[in-house]
């Protein structure tokens, strides 16, 4: 535990990629086996299910603490992190406690059934026992996962360069649902184990956003372009009479799309489909608002399958009758795709669709196509290099996405809520509200969006300073405003919404500009909003 609290101090002390790298490899390569298990499943959010809620927690910590609980709520609100806030607030290191990192966890799983009294005791032992980082390492392992600059990608890096293997091979190893109460490092990492690869997916290959004006990428000949779809990237397997679906997230979903279960006998064993899961309606991509419907479900009902149905929108083929297909050109992967489809595509009692692969002679048409994509209810374009492999991870040059302009609104500022991290002293999250005029014929704002990026620095500052200045009340740690400042807001879609007061669900809503030339007068209405919706 006292070595993997100063790895986690070392990772958040710097920016540099190298250095992490390096601490990461040197505590692998130091570490015990069952720590090192738990280090990767930590570092890929495969952290144990919380044995204690937050609030619990915060009562806790002020108890223990010897300091009202408004206190530490106010102290809570200005560092913006729980776990910090807990590991500066506690008094530790009163015993001398020495456990390993899988010996903490294993005793954070055992503690979700105990009583509250168990729980307590044993939790405020280990605050007053452990040092600061210990105490902060710990509190994270109940509250959530660390934000502290480590993709999967750079721990697989570190990984390679202890153990000396393939970073693409642990890359897969490491993809799947395997579980670090019960695998071994052996078997997880070194030991090579055929029946382990059955239903686990590829990496996957992502794309970068295009980076300026699409004819930088040469000759039009070289490339292909399919629509970018809104849904959730998955891999289908069908290996040994079975199906496995994994979504982009390493997440076994098999049970939540039981359409895909009618393909099992029609597609040979041995095939491996990349594709984007849909929401399909009435026989008609629907939005991502739909899909939401299906997410997080742990049953789904026939009713919802009747309403909500999915496809699969297939772009990529990865396995072929048992062969990785990763190393040939994509035109030449994509070939057998539609080829082996072909009767399953043409069968529209299966939830299997083709995504369209185009070529223009000119950069203007992929531009024109790509100013179809509301209308086709998609994103905009994938450009794809003809002679591409399939790659791991991000990786430029290759495959990039070509998204459609952001919708916006003008809105006005009604709340605000302090940030997190180097922000946590400042309001930087807000909500936005648009004119509605009530039954009562009285006009009035309506939310409709949160936010919290999209300005510099200094804006936020000057912001945050007038929010102090003109707050009319306070909701905990919410602040509602005088209505005052237009900021335009950005988002890439919109759809109906039962769930929100407005109506009305925006995607990815974010700043563009503060709107400082215009009055609250002249900030849009809701049915302007409600007009963008296709």
């Amino acid at each position: 535990m006292k070595d993997f609290a100063q790895l986690i101090r070392k990772l958040d002390s710097t920016n540099k990629t190298s250095a992490k790298v390096r601490a990461l490899a040197s505590y692998f390569d130091r570490a015990s086996d069952p720590d090192k298990v738990w280090t990767i499943a930590i570092l890929s959010h495969r952290r144990p299910s919380r044995p204690v809620n937050t609030t619990l927690l915060r009562e806790w910590a002020a108890e223990a603490a010897g300091i009202p609980h408004w206190l530490f709520e106010e102290s809570y609100h200005i560092v913006g992190d729980l776990a910090e806030t807990i590991a500066l607030v506690v008094q530790g290191g009163r015993e001398n406690v020495d456990k390993s990192l899988a010996q903490v966890l294993d005793e954070l799983i055992t503690l979700k059934g105990r009583a509250e009294e168990e729980k307590k005791a044993y939790v405020t032992k280990q605050w007053q026992g452990f040092t600061f980082y210990e105490r902060f390492v710990f509190t994270k392992f109940i509250t959530g996962g660390f934000r502290i600059g480590i993709s999967q990608k750079l721990m697989t890096r570190a990984l390679s360069q202890s153990t000396g293997i393939d970073e693409d091979i642990l890359a897969y190893k490491l993809m799947g649902n395997w579980d670090p109460k019960s695998i071994s490092f052996h078997d997880l990492v070194l030991e090579k184990n055929k029946s382990d690869l059955l239903s686990k997916p590829y990496p996957f290959y992502l794309a970068y956003a295009l980076e300026g004006e699409p004819e930088s990428l040469g000759d039009t000949s070289q490339w292909l372009a399919e629509h970018k779809w809104d849904g959730i990237r998955s891999q289908v397997i069908f290996r040994n009479d079975e199906i496995f679906v994994w979504s982009r997230g390493e997440e076994l979903v098999t049970d939540k799309y039981p359409e895909f279960s009618g393909l099992v006998d029609k597609i040979p064993n041995g095939t491996v489909i990349d594709g984007e899961i849909l929401p399909y309606p009435g026989n008609t991509i629907g939005t991502f608002n739909d899909l939401q419907k299906r997410i997080g479900r742990k049953t789904v009902s026939k009713s919802l399958l009747t309403k909500t149905p999915v496809i699969l929108m297939a772009y990529d083929l990865l396995e072929w009758e048992g062969k990785d297909l990763r190393e040939r050109p994509f035109s030449e992967r994509r070939q057998f795709l539609e080829d082996f489809s072909k009767p399953f595509v043409s069968d529209r009692s299966l939830p299997l669709y083709l995504s369209e692969t185009m070529s223009f002679e000119r950069w203007s048409d992929f531009a024109a196509e790509r100013g179809r994509a509301r209308e086709k209810k998609s994103e905009g374009l994938m450009l794809k290099r003809k002679d591409s492999p399939y790659r791991v991870g991000r990786k430029k040059g290759d495959w990039w996405k070509w998204k459609v302009d952001p919708l916006t609104i003008d809105a006005v500022l009604t709340y605000a809520m302090r940030g997190h991290g180097r922000r946590s002293n400042l309001f930087t999250d807000y909500t936005f509200g648009l004119w509605n005029t009530n039954e009562e014929g009285e006009r009035e704002l309506v939310t409709f969006a949160k936010a919290y990026s999209g300005l510099t620095d200094a804006e936020f500052r000057k912001v945050d300073a007038w929010i102090k200045k003109n707050t009319l009340e306070r909701f905990g740690p919410v602040r509602s405003v005088t209505p005052f400042h237009v900021f335009e807001i950005a988002f890439e879609g919109i759809a109906p919404s039962g769930r929100h007061k407005s109506g009305v669900a925006t995607r990815f809503p974010r700043i563009l500009r503060w709107r400082t030339d215009k009055s609250i007068d002249e900030a849009n209405t809701l049915e302007d909003l409600k007009k963008l919706i296709p």
